[in-house]
């Protein structure tokens, strides 16, 4: 929490208004400076913002049932999906980066495809420009384009081919909830591929009402399409107008640290690391692969460390276990990864004392 935050939400307290109000439009201003992406709506959660763009995906091809998707992630991601009476279609996790795996994503699209869903784990960006291909063969194939949504609750500030996610013609989801690179307390962000899908999502994270509108009892309106309650309030907003504020010193201390683990894990007997090139990634959490993976956590759990799986497979849960399929490299990544603290509280002297350890258990 940024210093000033508490005198911020003081004020926005004693207002007299703290519902979705001038607050919000302003961090929307600054999120739009901070991002570079025009059709940004704010909400009340990330988990809102994956509901609504396969809301909005549905609605606009309601022939269409399954959405690709990795159950490697949290159940945030794809419980929208049974929400929305959606099927999910497993795609197999590339056990190089956490990633969806592009070869099986590309094996498993059908005509019975309507959104391909793809998380960035850790901050490390998926390959969207082989997604992009994917969809260009989808639409050859069966003439029709599947929108992605891009799960970003991991990776604010995080870019692809220099440039931030967000600007890669996709809706992306962000996250704002309590542990984020950015958070405003709770609370989400949806950036919309273009004008059209950003004009919906504007309505219907409030009920389908404009709440510009000129009408004096804004409930006179006649809904043309039924919405939600996704909104975000400007108590969420004076926080993370505070917190936007040391965004880029903070994302830049995760990368400090992630990199010097990069250098440092890479000869270490007993640690396979993921994917070492990392470029523009947000470091959210730093994941590697280690041997032995119990006796490894209780380890560093004894040194006082944190470690962590962080998420687990979703097809797991009794309420997704119809949709089960072979998927070996959720398997095997799922068998030894772990991730460690590089967030902005760790310093130079705790990275060291996690990288002793991690060495002075071989």
């Amino acid at each position: 929490m940024a210093d000033n935050a508490a005198q911020k939400l003081e004020t926005v307290l004693h207002s007299g208004y703290i519902g979705q109000g001038v607050l919000v439009e302003e961090f929307e201003r600054e999120l739009h400076e901070f991002l570079g992406a025009s059709h940004l709506v704010t909400l009340n959660s990330a988990t809102s913002a994956l509901h609504l763009a396969l809301h909005l995906v549905k609605t606009a091809c309601p022939t269409k049932t399954e959405v690709l998707t990795i159950p490697l992630t949290c159940t945030a991601t794809n419980f929208p999906i049974l929400a929305n009476g959606l099927v999910p279609k497993w795609v197999d996790t590339d056990p190089l980066t956490c990633n969806v795996d592009v070869v099986d994503l590309r094996r498993k699209v059908s005509e019975k495809t309507l959104a391909i869903m793809v998380v960035h784990w850790g901050g490390y960006p998926c390959d969207l420009d082989v997604i992009k291909d994917i969809q260009c063969e989808c639409e050859g194939l069966y003439g029709y384009r599947p929108p992605v949504i891009e799960d970003c609750a991991h990776a604010f500030g995080a870019t692809y081919n220099g440039k931030l996610l967000g600007n890669h013609g996709n809706y992306c989801c962000f996250s704002f909830q309590a542990i984020k690179h950015l958070t405003t307390g709770d609370g989400g962000l949806l950036v919309c591929p273009d004008a059209q899908s950003y004009n919906r999502a504007t309505l219907l994270r409030w009920y389908g009402l404009d709440r510009n509108s000129c009408i004096e009892m804004r409930c006179a309106q006649n809904v043309r399409e039924w919405g939600f309650k996704f909104h975000m309030n400007d108590i969420n907003a004076s926080i993370g107008l505070s917190n936007l504020a040391h965004t880029k010193r903070i994302l830049n201390i995760h990368r400090v640290n992630g990199a010097y683990y990069d250098m440092e894990l890479q000869d270490v007997d007993g640690v396979k690391l993921l994917n070492c090139e990392r470029p523009g990634s947000s470091y959210w959490v730093y994941t590697f692969r280690v041997a032995d993976r119990d006796s490894f956590v209780k380890h560093m759990r004894s040194k006082g460390i944190a470690v962590n799986r962080v998420h687990d497979r979703n097809d797991k849960h009794h309420c997704l276990q119809e949709f089960r399929s072979l998927l070996p490299g959720t398997d095997e990544i799922c068998e030894d990864m772990i991730c460690i603290p590089c967030g902005w509280w760790v310093d130079e002297e705790d990275r060291e004392h996690i990288v002793n350890n991690i060495k002075e258990r071989w």
